[in-house]
């Protein structure tokens, strides 16, 4: 395996702030979050998963898609700017997974999506193995680990003095060229792992639409939607047109993008008034077979990376795995 020692790692951190946005696990008042961060002193090494996922770098809570001048008869847009160069560091195995299944829907199935294409082309993601799971983790069960290195550029895992590194695309093998590797014998020592059940067969999801149970967890459901904003994959979006000052006899305007979810009560309301999920329990079921049934069937991957931010996150305690378990026994 070839390994780097702490020093050189910290020189190439700061070499790379240097040239373009670093953005790394970063300590403050509320917990640990993905920064960019301006050297490598400033990197939470020994946090475990961020409180937040690195899906904002990437897909924004909010952004401006272009912007709309009118003077007299003449109109002018005016695209936003590519995106800048970026870096990822100390990417947990959950949160890379959650941009390969962001990938999925923006980059890799028709229509492309400018806005997302262009950061993602721009970032390169450089994991770091979790040495164990947390305690609301269960990404075993979703078919990953805390030391999955298949969606990385680079993956670094910590041996203590130094560091073991794995490139495991041509841009990551590109980006470690330089780095004083060095050359030693044996294997990465796996990380400390349990083994979670509790989901349902995509098939048992798919049974489980007319089961009674939605009803009684909806009755729990706030519709606050926090499960959907701390999730690293959930996409739905809302687009508005927003007024902005203009000048005499001129009229500026602009197209915003904000984040959304389908638990939001009037998510899926029509112009006429109709709301189909006008239940909080059918928005509650929605939200769980688009992760494991309609996401799959439509892009490929299931839209759950087993992070376990919405259990921790959820004001009165609505568990993925106590629903899925409770189903999946019903299926049996």
């Amino acid at each position: 395996m070839k390994t780097l020692s702490r020093e050189n790692l910290n020189l190439w951190l700061d070499g790379l702030a240097a040239q373009q946005v670093l953005i790394a696990p970063h300590l403050e008042a509320q917990g640990v979050f993905y920064r960019p961060v301006q050297r490598a002193q400033e990197i939470a090494w020994e946090a475990g998963r961020p409180v937040l996922s690195a899906k904002e770098f990437l897909f924004p809570p909010s952004e401006r898609l272009l912007k709309v001048e009118k003077r007299g008869p003449d109109i002018r847009l005016e695209a936003s700017p590519s995106a800048a160069p970026q870096v990822i560091f100390g990417l947990r195995p959950c949160d890379a997974r959650g941009i390969r299944v962001l990938d999925a829907a923006f980059v890799d199935t028709p229509p492309i999506d400018p806005q997302y294409a262009s950061r993602r082309e721009n970032t390169l993601l450089v994991g770091l193995a979790c040495r164990s799971m947390g305690a609301s983790c269960f990404c075993t069960a979703v078919g990953l680990a805390p030391d999955d290195p298949r969606d990385m550029d680079v993956m670094f895992s910590d041996r203590g003095a130094t560091l073991a590194v794995q490139a495991l695309t041509p841009r990551g093998e590109a980006l470690i060229a330089n780095l004083a590797l060095v050359e030693e014998p044996g294997e990465v020592a796996p990380a400390s792992r349990r083994e979670v059940g509790g989901l349902p067969t995509a098939e048992a999801w798919k049974e489980s639409y007319s089961d009674a149970r939605w009803a009684k967890h909806g009755e729990r459901c706030l519709s606050c939607r926090l499960c959907a904003y701390v999730c690293p994959t959930c996409r739905c979006y809302d687009v508005r047109d927003e007024a902005l000052p203009s000048p005499p006899g001129e009229a500026h305007f602009e197209r915003l993008r904000t984040w959304d979810s389908c638990t939001r009560e009037g998510y899926r309301r029509t112009a006429g008034g109709h709301n189909p999920r006008a239940a909080s329990g059918s928005r509650l079921r929605n939200r769980l077979l688009c992760k494991f049934v309609y996401y799959p069937h439509q892009y490929g991957p299931a839209a759950c990376t087993g992070c376990g931010r919405c259990l921790d996150a959820c004001p009165v305690n609505l568990d993925l795995l106590e629903i899925g378990g409770a189903l999946q026994e019903a299926a049996q």
